[in-house]
């Protein structure tokens, strides 16, 4: 149940039957500081300004028609007119049992994340994307949206020429494709240094990129045996990062080849894009610079060619009109924020996507090296995400075996796998995606604060109860009796599991379900050293009840951690 919502509908009603306009809100919200109540509605004063009235007295009258019987077991006014909802443990044991409410706004979204370049392989750079993208697609889908993955590899342009005839020579010499690329990045440099040395290879390279864009069978095929492998190089990322990412959502910059030209076309049509020194060019005064020069974008070169641009626009008509989107959400570094502007101002000019679609570029700051720039090799190379994975669980193998040695090897593999992976994604999560951070292994594969291990280990810990009493867990139902002010407080925060992610939803914003969580690991343990579950003075009752709590503690932090693509287990 979404109490914040349940609330808000309450004092909403209670507003209209004070006379208030229906167009002002309630603004109901959790209480920041203890002592005044669980919830707050503070829709009083806005209206109170606008009514030319005193906000106290009017948060009085709308306290007095404000019906919370049984439900609150105290409202009273601070302040200017803020109105404290404090709310009865009984009501809050009982809404456990409530039926969920079924969700009369689910939206068709498509999310653009990941993205690699197939002629590259993964690094460091793909990680954001790719996981908080993850994060977002698995919470919208929880919450009843259709979710559309869309993968915008990189697998056009003049560099796979080069890339395709130095595949058909070492295919030539008796190679397999797929271990001609098993070292994707080697197989590049050796491409680009056969490129710049050998003439006639730079010429068939050039002649393969016209060959490849006008549709020749032979180069296709290679094109098509070069991407299949490469491919798999980031199928294999995307499964030991656990990301929901598969071979069915990849639609790349090649998939949009045929509406490139109609694309042009319709702005060219509606005088959008005009001629410019040879190229295409759609001026935008909308994003124009301070000095009031309009923004350009290249949708064509001088010499036919087309650029990323255009291919997004293509891709937008495509999510707007084939897919039927009613959200569209880019996650896309940055440093790509006005390319994304002038293609989305570009989009609602030309028609090509209806007002009523939400088009959003979700950026994301970058992950940096203990100097404060971005992460590289200790060389001042790349760092590729399949290494950085691989130190992550031999690091958290080392951890693990020190801490458990009575577990058996087989365990400690799983655990460390679960753990090393489980942290370089929270550690990310778990920053605010707007900002930089910094890249420490001690401090993401720490047991304490708000880490992946922490929360995976908050959730062992309760398993362990579990098993001490010899219940369980997933077959135990109890009945709650709360007393305690710390079963109070653990119990709302579990109710308010589905407000988190109603605010992730809405701001994509991932840090928010791992603050959540991180409260609710924090008020567990306050709950665990304060209210004795399996003690022989505890009454069968109040034990019961106890152990019903903190089963409903594990299943927000199993579903919670599962959300964000991090995986739990009993023993750790």
């Amino acid at each position: 149940m979404n109490i914040r919502s349940f609330l808000a509908d309450r004092v909403r009603h209670a507003m209209s039957d004070a006379g208030i306009p229906s167009d002002y809100s309630p603004h109901v919200a959790i209480s920041k500081k203890a002592g005044f109540g669980d919830y707050q509605a503070n829709g009083a004063m806005a209206a109170a300004k606008a009514m030319k009235t005193n906000p106290r007295v009017l948060a009085q009258t709308i306290v007095d028609h404000l019906d919370l019987n049984g439900i609150a077991e105290k409202i009273d006014i601070a302040g200017p007119g803020f109105i404290n909802i404090h709310l009865a443990s009984t009501w809050l044991a009982k809404q456990y049992d409530m039926p969920a409410q079924e969700r009369i706004d689910s939206q068709t979204v498509v999310i653009d994340y990941s993205s690699p370049n197939l002629a590259k392989e993964m690094h460091v750079g793909h990680l954001r994307s790719t996981i908080i993208g993850d994060a977002i697609a698995r919470i919208l889908e929880f919450r009843g949206d259709k979710v559309i993955r869309q993968n915008h590899v990189g697998d056009w342009g003049t560099q796979f020429g080069m890339l395709i005839a130095e595949l058909e020579e070492q295919l030539g010499d008796g190679e397999r494709a797929e271990l001609a690329l098993k070292d994707l990045e080697g197989f590049y440099q050796q491409a680009k240094a056969h490129f710049d040395k050998d003439t006639a290879f730079a010429d068939r390279a050039r002649q393969y990129v016209v060959a490849l864009q006008s549709g020749d069978a032979k180069v296709l095929r290679l094109w098509e045996q070069f991407k299949n492998v490469s491919l798999k190089h980031s199928e294999d990322i995307y499964q030991t990062l656990n990301v929901t990412l598969n071979a069915s959502n990849v639609r790349g910059e090649s998939a949009y080849n045929e509406d490139l030209a109609p694309t042009v076309t319709a702005l060219k049509a509606q005088a959008l894009a005009v001629e410019d020194d040879g190229a295409q060019v759609v001026f935008l005064q909308e994003l124009a610079d301070k000095n009031g020069n309009p923004s350009p974008v290249i949708i064509q070169k001088k010499d036919g060619g087309y650029l990323y641009a255009t291919t997004d626009l293509a891709a937008l008509r495509y999510r707007a009109n084939t897919l039927k989107a009613n959200r569209i959400l880019y996650f896309i570094d940055a440093r790509q924020s006005l390319h994304m502007q002038q293609v989305f101002t570009v989009a609602r000019k030309a028609g090509f996507v209806d007002e009523w679609v939400n088009l959003e570029h979700h950026p994301f700051g970058t992950m940096m090296g203990a100097d404060g720039k971005p992460f590289k090799t200790r060389s001042g190379g790349t760092v590729k995400l399949a290494d950085l994975l691989v130190e992550a669980i031999e690091r958290a193998h080392t951890i693990v075996s020190e801490k458990n040695p009575e577990l058996d090897a087989a365990t400690i593999k799983e655990v460390s796998q679960k753990v090393g992976i489980g942290a370089v994604k929270y550690a990310d999560l778990s920053k605010t995606r707007t900002n930089d951070y910094i890249f420490n292994w001690d401090a993401m594969l720490s047991f304490e604060g708000n880490t992946g291990p922490y929360m995976q280990y908050a959730y062992a810990r309760i398993c362990s109860i579990f098993r001490k009493a010899n219940i369980d867990l997933n077959s135990f139902s109890g009945e709650l009796c709360v007393t305690e002010p710390q079963e109070k407080s653990l119990v709302l925060k579990t109710l308010q599991f589905d407000e988190a992610l109603e605010h992730v939803s809405a701001d994509a914003m991932p840090h928010i379900l791992c603050t959540y969580l991180y409260d609710l690991a924090s008020l567990f343990m306050t709950f665990y050293e304060a209210c004795p579950i399996l003690k022989s003075d505890v009454d069968d009752n109040t034990r019961n009840s106890r152990l019903q709590l903190s089963k409903n503690v594990a299943q927000r932090l199993q579903q919670g951690l599962e959300l964000l693509g991090i995986e739990t287990m009993e023993r750790m």
